[in-house]
């Protein structure tokens, strides 16, 4: 199928400033943002407490619904539905199949991969933070590495991006085949019908709240990981002015992304971002133990299908806290609250191919890819660690959560130029995720948005400052247990705003493609 890559130049949606959504946003954040300045403590102590409490309180519903979206995924891939073209049987798709899958990998998983890549299986495998407590597996044994990769992989593949997916072709589907307004809550309607659209300013205000604190947690959990690399590999102790001058340069990035347009930014952002990724899969494999990384992922994979059910349903009491609320559902947390506004991009660029073509894009193949990744780099530290190459867990219990990734690297063949190299790899991750998201929050916060047009530029750069600066206050003054605590509290208390009206768009989804029975 033949693509154009071609685009005219994008038009401004200047003057139709949706107010009703954009000035209680703002409000919320950009008082967020102040009171970080005035009262950094009580700033922390409100998203701790929203985090425990959304977290213990609804972990069951958060499970549940995951499994749901999961299973939605998988029918909708296989069924008749899949032939359904966005957009209709004339439309053409703009991008090609890899800048689409680029802007769809990306855009989605900004830091995460390389944050906690290294870090996650290697706290799992030395129960770093009490996560084996509960399990009856023995810190560093053999046991602990297969437990250690399953746990990765289940909590970075086809259970959060079936959430994305699932958003994602509603709302492609609803806008482009239904001429619906690009909202969230558009996509209840098949739910509530056209009344609806009478709380409008609450479902939609609440996306956007959801997803600028999901966007300032990523941020966060960047400088800090950036930041704990240059103290290791340089020596310049991580501190205010480090995490500062990292936010400055990281937000120019990503709002001069965001206000250069979809193709001129974050296509290019998303093509040089992706290259970066496949260039230190393929480095990592060659180097490391190759065998061991295929054997640990088949056996990590069979560890999570034996334990598929007992995971999937735990809602804090099989696993523990330290476990199932500071992982797994701070995970779900984070995906969901980046769900509906992220749906709405990956609808904008989706226009012209299949739902099936969309799930393989969206869903499939990101999740494949997050399992490579760490098979890949988990796999290699978790051998690393056990054979006594380099002391991960002494560096993270040194340093802190996400501090394993620069011993790991350090130990690299040409490390002096992959340190430096992940650093900006992971400005860029970071920058490309703002870049989107900043732009799909500019597009609901004006009337009227079309395919192809772009939304103020002042929008864009308004948010992007907005949501840095919460994210310096957080990690400069909420670091925690972890290091990270306060960005995990931002993740949380992000997704607890839209978890009902995510469940909400998992049903709207079932009634949209298997009870209305949509036109083929």
């Amino acid at each position: 199928m033949s693509t154009q890559e071609t685009v005219s130049k994008p038009e401004q949606g200047g003057s139709r400033l949706r107010s009703v959504v954009f000035w209680p946003s703002f409000i919320i954040i950009g008082g967020a943002a102040l009171l970080g300045i005035v009262n950094n403590q009580l700033l922390s102590e409100i998203a701790q407490k929203v985090f425990s409490g959304s977290l213990r309180s609804f972990g069951w519903l958060y499970q549940g619904i995951s499994v749901v979206a999961l299973i939605f995924a998988i029918v909708i891939s296989i069924s008749r539905f899949g032939n359904i073209r966005i957009g209709g049987k004339d439309a053409q798709p703009k991008f090609s199949f890899m800048s689409w899958f680029a802007m769809a990998l990306t855009g989605g998983v900004a830091t995460g991969v390389i944050t906690y890549g290294v870090n996650e299986p290697i706290i799992y495998l030395g129960n770093i933070y009490g996560e084996l407590a509960k399990t009856g597996i023995d810190p560093g044994s053999e046991e602990a590495v297969w437990f250690a990769m399953a746990r990765c992989f289940y909590n970075w593949s086809f259970f959060p991006y079936a959430m994305y997916s699932l958003c994602g072709i509603l709302g492609a589907y609803l806008f482009f085949n239904k001429k619906q307004p690009l909202t969230v809550t558009s996509t209840l309607k098949p739910l509530f019908g056209e009344k609806v659209e009478k709380l409008s300013w609450l479902i939609d205000t609440l996306a956007l709240l959801a997803i600028a604190l999901g966007l300032a947690s990523s941020l966060g959990a960047g400088l800090t990981l950036v930041g704990s690399g240059i103290e290791i590999a340089y020596g310049v102790p991580q501190s205010i002015p480090v995490w500062l001058g990292l936010a400055i340069v990281t937000c120019i990035l990503y709002t001069s992304a965001s206000y250069l347009g979809l193709d001129r930014g974050i296509k290019f952002l998303a093509d040089l971002n992706s290259k970066i990724f496949y260039f230190l899969l393929i480095f990592i494999l060659l180097i490391g133990p190759t065998l061991y990384i295929m054997r640990t992922s088949t056996a990590g994979l069979a560890y999570w299908l034996q334990h598929f059910w007992q995971w999937s349903l735990d809602p804090i009491d099989m696993g523990g806290e330290a476990l199932v609320m500071w992982w797994t559902l701070y995970d779900w947390a984070i995906w969901i609250a980046y769900a509906p506004l992220m749906g709405l991009f990956l609808a904008l660029i989706s226009y012209g191919r299949t739902i099936r073509q969309f799930m393989i894009i969206n869903w499939i193949l990101p999740s494949i890819f997050g399992m490579v990744w760490f098979g890949i780099w988990g796999g290699t530290a978790l051998q690393w660690q056990q054979s006594g190459t380099v002391d991960l867990v002494g560096a993270i219990q040194n340093s802190g959560a996400v501090a394993g990734l620069w011993a790991f690297l350090q130990h690299l063949p040409l490390s002096t130029i992959l340190v430096p190299l992940v650093m900006v790899t992971l400005i860029i991750s970071f920058a490309t995720a703002a870049d989107v998201m900043t732009t799909t929050i500019a597009m609901l916060c004006t009337k009227g948005m079309k395919h192809g047009e772009e939304p103020p530029a002042w929008q864009k750069i308004l948010w992007g400052v907005s949501i840095g600066a919460i994210a310096f206050f957080m990690v400069a003054f909420a670091g925690g247990v972890q290091g990270v605590d306060g960005v995990k509290y931002l993740a949380a208390s992000g997704g607890a705003m839209v978890l009902f009206i995510f469940v909400l768009q998992v049903l709207s989804a079932i009634k949209t493609f298997f009870i209305s029975n949509p036109e083929e």
